[in-house]
């Protein structure tokens, strides 16, 4: 089996992976913090950057099952955050910081909800989602004060979760790895991929969550924006609903 490979063409100037810098983390990302990172990674072969956009050549992992149990994946991220905090932002200055990005994520969210309003919502959905618009920033700045920053994926979704056939995790996709409070990696873990059912399985693995109530709010942003990318009668959209529904009672 072959290697795979990443091409990413530069960002178009003004959209949030050209503010985020989006590509360019991903490639320093694997250069310089997986070899130290104490998780499991595909193997980095090729990282290059230039004029032309970016090139990752990576190991293979497509054999691995996608997503992971709730418990080892919550186990994995705390691992992975207690072995950085407070040394992340020192150790690799260029991470983005908690607020990158925020203003163009909040027109978004606002453009967007008027089409979900359109839906058909559960009350708490959208007595929720009603509340962010033109909170977004707000909800945001909550996240710098949830305690100490760490490493972060920062879409730890079971989408860019691999589990092989020995039980071991890897992260795969990087481009959103960032300094931020570790919970900001659990509730989109949550947010994203986990059915309600099992989330406190899940917050009893991970241990301490302080902070995870400030951080929610943020992370409900991003659980609206991506229900809104899937037809309102899709499977997908279904299953944001309902982790939406069950982040609003947190709250």
């Amino acid at each position: 089996m072959g290697n795979y490979i990443k091409r990413r063409s530069p960002a178009v100037p003004g959209s949030i992976a050209a503010a985020l810098g989006m590509a360019e983390a991903e490639v320093r990302f694997y250069r310089e913090i997986a070899p130290e990172i104490g998780v499991r990674v595909p193997a980095c072969y090729r990282a290059e950057l230039n004029d032309e956009g970016s090139l990752l050549e990576l190991e293979d992992l497509s054999s691995w099952q996608q997503g992971a149990d709730p418990v080892a994946a919550a186990t994995l991220l705390r691992a992975m955050h207690d072995r950085w905090t407070d040394r992340a932002h020192v150790r690799w200055p260029w991470l983005r910081p908690v607020g990158a990005g925020d203003d163009l994520v909040a027109r978004l969210y606002d453009d967007t909800w008027p089409k979900l309003a359109a839906r058909t919502l559960s009350a708490p959905v959208r007595e929720f989602g009603e509340r962010l618009v033109g909170n977004v920033k707000q909800a945001e700045a909550q996240v710098r004060d949830a305690g100490p920053q760490t490493l972060i994926h920062g879409d730890a979704s079971a989408l860019n979760l691999r589990t092989a056939p020995d039980g071991e995790i890897a992260l795969l996709d990087w481009e959103d790895v960032s300094a931020a409070p570790g919970v900001v990696d659990l509730t989109w873990h949550l947010i994203s991929s986990v059915p309600p059912e099992h989330w406190p399985d899940a917050l009893a693995a991970y241990g301490p969550t302080d902070g995870l109530l400030a951080v929610l709010p943020s992370t409900m942003v991003q659980g609206y924006l991506s229900m809104s990318d899937w037809p309102e009668d899709s499977e997908q959209a279904a299953g944001f609903e309902a982790r939406l529904a069950a982040g609003a009672a947190m709250l």
